[in-house]
């Protein structure tokens, strides 16, 4: 999938909450976003955050909703972002919050 170049960590993520309308054609970024954020190997990078799928018949547009630990947001549009954008987007972040990633990208 998307995710294999590198494992995503949610170390630094408190909440995702991902919500879609499963007959729209724009979801599938959206979708693979929550196969790979739900998966067993991301989880296990922090077993107290919280993967809230809310499916809705709305025709709403897909959006990602990520609450970090120190409290600030991360709202992405699904439909207009690709799979890769959305957890390069969300990586990024964790890595700029992470104290320890930070010490390891400076070695």
């Amino acid at each position: 999938m998307a995710a294999s170049r590198g494992a995503i960590v949610l170390k630094t993520v408190k909440k995702i909450a991902v919500q879609f309308c499963p007959f729209e054609s724009n979801v599938r970024s959206t979708r693979e976003f929550l196969i790979v954020v739900g998966s067993e190997k991301a989880r296990a990078t922090n077993m107290n955050c919280e993967v809230i799928p809310e499916v809705k018949h709305d025709r709403s547009e897909p959006t990602i909703d990520i609450t970090f630990l120190d409290g600030e947001r991360l709202l992405m549009k699904g439909s207009r972002l690709t799979t890769q954008e959305l957890l390069s987007a969300l990586q990024t972040r964790c890595s700029a919050k992470d104290p320890q990633a930070k010490a390891g990208d400076k070695k």
